[in-house]
């Protein structure tokens, strides 16, 4: 079987990773599989999976236009023909579609191309993007637009920013006429919260399952290190957050409140911040940069007593699966999907700072099954078979 992925990035990020892990259970299955993406680099060992959409420039010229008209996923026209030109000589025998915003691929071409092509689609939803006629995200602001048509997006300003006109409306009837009739396409999420929202969607006549992400388990795993000793930790309740871009809807307020109300037992410990941030910060909190060296976050993880996640919008939560992976016990606010990855006992109201703090002075439950990225890559084999007929 020969299966062709499509997404953002490649074995990079929450997304990314998710692709490539699918990619190395494939070929060890003896299938073929390529991971096309639109930016960024590739890890040198996840090159052999590759194939680049475009360039630096056209991303840059994407993001730009999307700026000023905000149209994004609807440039990059050029640069999409020609992968299309590419799809036809690979030839694939299922195409798994993830993210298509992110600048790099024209939504009209490739899904025209797909409803003529006649190739099974299957597509992973990580956000809301697919079925809004602008946001990747609308539960934070309690938006439902969506499920009638979108206007006037409260949310224009925010990634895929436009700071001038509203296309919103247009963009959602286009998506609604573009991403609906593709004949053989099964949608899947990575949690229940997000399935029950595209059911109300213009993509609810679709076949919709749930497959909850994966973890690497032989990266993220109890992992011995010196970071307490490094950072003079000993004898400290070590309270952990780790993002991929710190901002008020991962909680990055939220986590500075939180470390006004601990006392001295406790340590707050932020992963994944700016040189910018890191200067904004208390002294009272120890700031880490952001890595991409998924061993060195593994150590972090196991040298933590407690992983808060305050997030106020998130579809799955990789980063308390890692955390649990690795020992830690997490707690999280009622946020999408992500109080779906820890213990029920585990969860505050979101925006309740005092309830984190309580919830850190009690005996917190582990969720000790994590499912690895084996387990996730064995349940898409199974849809890709189904939908190929084999």
């Amino acid at each position: 079987m020969k299966v062709l992925m499509v997404n953002s990035v490649c074995g990079i990020r929450s997304t990314g990773r998710i692709c490539s892990d699918i990619a190395v259970t494939l070929e060890e299955q003896g299938h073929e599989c390529k991971i096309a993406y639109g930016r960024e680099s590739v890890p040198q060992d996840k090159l052999k999976f590759a194939h680049k959409i475009g360039s630096g420039f056209g991303v840059k010229a994407h993001a730009g236009l999307s700026r000023i008209f905000d149209r994004a996923g609807f440039y990059s026209s050029r640069s999409t023909k020609k992968f299309i030109g590419w799809i036809e000589e690979y030839k694939p025998d299922i195409i798994h579609l993830h993210n298509l915003h992110g600048y790099y691929i024209n939504v009209k071409i490739l899904f025209e191309y797909l409803k003529r092509a006649d190739i099974p689609v299957v597509w992973t939803l990580h956000d809301c993007w697919s079925f809004t006629g602008h946001a990747s995200y609308c539960d934070a602001i309690g938006c439902d637009k969506w499920q009638t048509v979108c206007g006037r997006c409260p949310q224009k300003a925010r990634y895929p920013k436009s700071l001038v006109f509203d296309r919103s409306k247009s963009n959602y009837l286009q998506k609604k006429q573009l991403f609906t009739g593709v004949k053989n396409m099964t949608i899947v999420t990575p949690s229940a919260w997000l399935r029950d929202l595209v059911c109300k969607s213009f993509l609810g006549g679709y076949n919709i399952c749930v497959v909850g992400n994966g973890v690497d388990k032989s990266v993220f795993r109890p992992t011995e290190s010196a970071f307490r000793q490094q950072h003079g930790l000993e004898g400290k309740k070590i309270v952990l957050g780790a993002a991929s871009a710190w901002n008020e809807r991962k909680g990055f307020g939220d986590f500075i409140e939180l470390s006004r109300i601990l006392d001295d037992r406790f340590k707050v410990v932020m992963v994944g911040v700016t040189e910018r941030q890191k200067a904004m910060l208390p002294d009272n909190i120890l700031a880490v940069t952001r890595t991409e060296n998924a061993r060195q976050l593994a150590e972090i993880y196991s040298a933590a007593d407690v992983f808060v996640n305050p997030t106020y919008e998130d579809v799955s939560s990789m980063v308390n699966l890692e955390a649990q992976a690795c020992g830690t016990p997490a707690i999280t606010y009622k946020t999408g999907g992500a109080c779906e990855t820890v213990p029920p006992e585990n969860v505050a109201k979101q925006g309740d700072v005092q309830g984190l703090a309580d919830l850190l002075n009690r005996e917190l439950k582990l969720n000790d099954y994590v499912r690895s990225d084996r387990d996730m890559a064995e349940e898409y084999i199974k849809i890709y078979n189904k939908v190929s007929g084999k």
